[in-house]
């Protein structure tokens, strides 16, 4: 890997973060007013229609096909479409009830519930730093649970998910757009009825009447395959340990924009819990960078 080819990495990898973290959250906070499910719904519709595009402008129908016929690949993406979609919910459901800061919450331990996931199913093998961090999370958790009116249940859903989705794509070997691209055909036929009923029963603000918002819902796709992309590439470029550094510019952003900008609540408590998971995350990348 040469110097020019790391720092394209470096900087791919970067923006596919920030664009998760500062252009996503803003904008899907931005349309919130349509309501969850219908950002869901169409979040589904318009990433299938642009991975359908990616797919034919880059030629992978042969790779498409092989895992369409592959009955483990096939049977886990199943599973695997379940859970973005519950994910994608979830993180939306936060972004719409002021819950960023829950949210990022998720995102800065999911890395570590991963390791320890890797650890349980896997059986891959933990040095004293992550299991002393996996520590610091659960203690954590707890002293939120133990300590706060609304334990924040969001972060610890978007966290288990997220996991769990990193866990079953590890037991198969599929490219990530090709991978997401079926996940999404699988939600897709649920994200068409579920916006059928709501058309049928008025509730819907996709309408010709105002193309604005049309719009804006349109752009659900784009703005969750991008980010996408350019992160895939980054992991390409500098490897999966320095783009898993700089993954952390995802849930900081979030964090910082709830409680700068959106005026989220931040208790003594919750200031607490995240000085740990901090403390946590920064023995998790210090164990990374001296192991690779």
């Amino acid at each position: 890997m040469n110097t020019k080819e790391f720092k394209n990495g470096v900087i791919s990898a970067t923006l596919g973060s920030l664009w998760w973290g500062v252009l996503g959250t803003y904008f899907f906070q931005f349309i919130t007013f349509v309501g969850t499910l219908e950002v869901v719904v169409h979040r589904c519709i318009w990433t299938s229609f642009i991975l359908f595009l990616t797919t034919l402008i880059f030629k992978k129908w042969h790779l498409l096909k092989i895992n369409l016929i592959n009955k483990k690949n096939l049977f886990i993406l199943l599973i695997t479409s379940i859970l973005i979609f519950c994910n994608w919910t979830a993180w939306i459901y936060a972004v719409a009830t002021n819950r960023i800061i829950d949210a990022s919450y998720g995102y800065f331990i999911f890395p570590i519930l991963t390791v320890f996931f890797d650890y349980l199913f896997l059986k891959e093998k933990l040095n004293k730093k992550r299991v002393f961090s996996i520590l610091i999370v659960v203690g954590s958790s707890v002293y939120l649970a133990f300590n706060l009116s609304m334990f924040p249940w969001i972060g610890i859903l978007v966290a288990i998910l997220w996991a769990t989705y990193n866990l079953l794509r590890k037991l198969i070997k599929v490219e990530t757009d090709i991978g997401l691209f079926i996940e999404s055909l699988f939600i897709l036929p649920i994200a068409i009825a579920v916006f059928y009923l709501i058309f049928q029963k008025g509730m819907n603000d996709f309408s010709l009447v105002n193309p604005k918002i049309m719009f804006y819902l349109f752009l659900a796709g784009p703005m969750t395959v991008i980010p996408l992309f350019l992160f895939i590439k980054g992991v390409e470029k500098c490897g999966l340990s320095a783009s898993g550094m700089i993954f952390f510019i995802t849930p900081t952003s979030q964090f910082l924009l709830g409680y700068f900008y959106y005026n989220e609540p931040f208790s003594t408590d919750k200031f607490i819990s995240f000085i740990l998971i901090w403390i946590a995350v920064l023995i998790y990348l210090r164990d990374l960078y001296e192991n690779n």
